[in-house]
């Protein structure tokens, strides 16, 4: 089944709220590509913190990259049924949590699962994307779609040049306390600025539950000729078994 989000109508005047949208969207793709990228730089000080190899300090990037692409789906058909907002909302928890986590690890275990939480908040994107295509109008979407798109390169080149700044004078810590406040107020906008989807969530309730009756409907029909044949051969063997009998007790 594909579920078909909501478009505005055609126009050409882009509405005030859309551009908010746009901008904490925006906002959140800076952040997560800086927080990326200034992780770069600060590899080989994570190596000689944590005492490990080369080999073992690339689980820091597998991490997130393997956990982002096993989340994107299933936050993609979670927002349809729950809605976007609600989901990017619990993707953004997530983040932060995992944000805050790495912060604060003294080792690769703890590292690693930080990288993981992070990881979930790539599965954000395709959510922001249907959520800029549900405010702006037809002709307008690839504006707002391209904006968040540029803010990867943005966020990228601030965090390999103030990342590498930071570490150098500060640590790798601080790296990761730069981005928490930065989550938590993104955190704060998304659920004050951005819309509820609450009518497209309902239309998504109920096409799913009508897929439900149709399969239960399909799996009935499938199951009753099964019965009326069992049945039918019930019948006949009691007939046979019945006509056996009549028939020994003529012969003695």
């Amino acid at each position: 089944m594909i579920l078909q989000s909501h478009t505005p109508p055609s126009g050409k005047k882009i509405p005030v709220s859309a551009w908010k949208v746009v901008i904490i969207l925006s906002s959140v793709a800076t952040m997560v590509m800086y927080a990326e990228t200034m992780l770069v730089p600060a590899i080989p000080d994570l190596i000689i913190d944590f005492n490990i190899s080369y080999s073992t300090s690339s689980w820091i990037l597998t991490t997130y990259l393997i956990t982002g692409a096993v989340m994107t789906p299933i936050a993609g058909k979670l927002s349809d049924i729950y809605g976007k907002k609600k989901i990017l909302l619990i993707i953004m928890i997530f983040y932060t949590t995992g944000v805050s986590i790495a912060g604060f690890s003294t080792n690769i275990d703890f590292m690693l699962i930080a990288r993981g939480f992070q990881g979930v908040g790539l599965s954000m994107f395709p959510i922001a994307f249907s959520i800029v295509r549900a405010q702006f109008p037809r002709e307008k979407i690839a504006i707002g779609q391209g904006i968040i798109t540029s803010m990867y390169g943005g966020g990228a080149v601030i965090g390999l040049s103030i990342g590498g700044t930071i570490i150098q004078n500060y640590s790798w810590h601080a790296t990761f306390f730069t981005i928490i406040p930065i989550a938590i107020v993104l955190l704060f906008l998304i659920r004050r600025f951005i819309p509820a989807d609450k009518e497209e969530v309902e239309q998504t309730r109920i096409l799913l539950q009508k897929e439900q009756k149709v399969q239960q409907q399909q799996r009935q029909q499938e199951t009753e000729p099964e019965e009326g044949r069992s049945n039918s051969e019930f019948i006949k063997g009691k007939t046979t078994i019945t006509k056996s009998r009549k028939s020994a007790a003529s012969d003695r």
